[in-house]
């Protein structure tokens, strides 16, 4: 694969926000392909220390991005993890330099099928399928033009839990410190019915032509709210939405008997479906959910009789784990963790792993959860 030794270091301040860095070399990705031209978008947020040994890495989630904890641009809601990410937090700035970059295949910057190939037209369909290591192959791309060849840490909850797995596997002499939050070494099955249901939905609505809809002035935004609100049910709990939305009317008692928005859970996902469609590719969506379902750490690993198994893929990491769940996680339970632990414990190496108590469901690694705080306060600095 790539050889990184050849990167020049980037030019640019330490604490660098919408800051982008183009390869000056090729990018081969697992599907055979080559990637050319790369752009990675990234933020960082502290200052890297005279021994380079600081650094941490958060890798987001399916839609995230690198807007870690400075405003959307295009939203302008605070940075997605803006509560645990600064001065004095947990993830103190104070103490270390904290690096967040744009998956490869995203619309945020970062080269994505969206962005214009090297013939001067937009990828769109073109685009090659990308795997979770083709992503976390652009970030270590990117950590060596930043001068960062050793992290203190890496971290990343559900779609970037897989991202810091596969750093941990692939680059086990890169992190000290693995934390995967809500996540999974392998997509269950069941998860990947949701996506392909996302995806089947994009690919169903006529504006999405094939795929080659950019420059047309036409997007599937129908097709893209729906993958949204399918999805957005499975990172909430049972408990959040009888709380929130109970079976309570949209507009007091009075039922429409029609196909309108009755119940205030349904103008709520309906909401969701709509807003997502201003900040999202339908295109970038189908490559991230398409490489989260390939995601298998375990593929490749195991002797013939054993295919797959996941303490062989782990028996060369050299970092430290720590694995957390949330007790209303549906989508990525408590079990899928739980695999990963026993998986590391039988290959001899350091984990830690805890269930926290939340009614948030999957989005739990996201929201309020002052144990969760606690946690990763606590394994950065033991």
């Amino acid at each position: 694969m790539s050889d990184t030794s050849a990167i020049l270091p980037i030019e640019t301040p330490l604490n660098a926000v919408g800051a982008t860095y183009d390869l000056d070399q090729p990018l081969e990705l697992d599907g055979g392909q080559v990637l050319h031209g790369v752009r990675i978008a990234y933020e960082t947020y502290g200052t890297l220390n005279e021994a380079r040994d600081n650094a941490i890495l958060v890798c987001h989630a399916t839609t995230g991005d690198q807007h870690l904890a400075t405003p959307h641009p295009i939203t302008g809601k605070p940075g997605w993890w803006s509560r645990m990410v600064g001065p004095g937090l947990p993830i103190d700035t104070d103490r270390f330099y904290v690096i967040c970059p744009n998956v490869l295949g995203s619309c945020m910057g970062t080269t994505g099928p969206g962005s214009l190939a090297p013939d001067g037209l937009p990828y769109g369909p073109r685009f090659p399928v990308i795997t979770i290591r083709d992503m976390v192959r652009a970030h270590v791309l990117l950590l060596k033009a930043l001068g960062v060849e050793n992290l203190y840490a890496v971290i990343g909850g559900s779609m970037g839990g897989m991202q810091a797995l596969s750093l941990s596997v692939h680059w086990p002499d890169l992190a000290r410190r693995v934390l995967v939050l809500a996540s999974t070494a392998a997509m269950p099955v069941q998860n990947i019915a949701f996506q392909e249901l996302g995806r089947q939905a994009i690919m169903a609505d006529p504006e999405w032509q094939g795929g080659a809809y950019h420059g047309t002035g036409k997007s599937p935004d129908a097709g893209l709210a729906v993958a949204r609100m399918a999805a957005h049910i499975t990172y909430l709990s049972e408990a959040t939405l009888s709380e929130k939305f109970g079976r309570r009317l949209q507009n007091g008692q009075a039922k429409s008997f029609g196909f309108g928005a009755d119940f205030q859970v349904e103008s709520y996902l309906r909401y969701q479906g709509e807003s997502f469609t201003g900040r999202f590719d339908a295109n970038s969506y189908l490559y991230i959910t398409k490489a989260m379902s390939y995601f298998d750490l375990a593929e490749g690993h195991g002797e013939d009789d054993h295919p797959g198994r996941l303490a062989e893929a782990f028996k060369g990491v050299h970092s430290r784990f720590c694995l957390v769940s949330f007790d209303t996680d549906w989508l990525y339970p408590t079990s899928e963790s739980r695999t990963i632990a026993h998986a590391l414990n039988a290959a001899g190496a350091p984990v830690s792993f805890m269930e926290l108590s939340a009614p948030f469901g999957h989005d739990s690694f996201l929201l309020d959860v002052p144990a969760l705080d606690r946690v990763i306060e606590g394994f950065l600095l033991r």
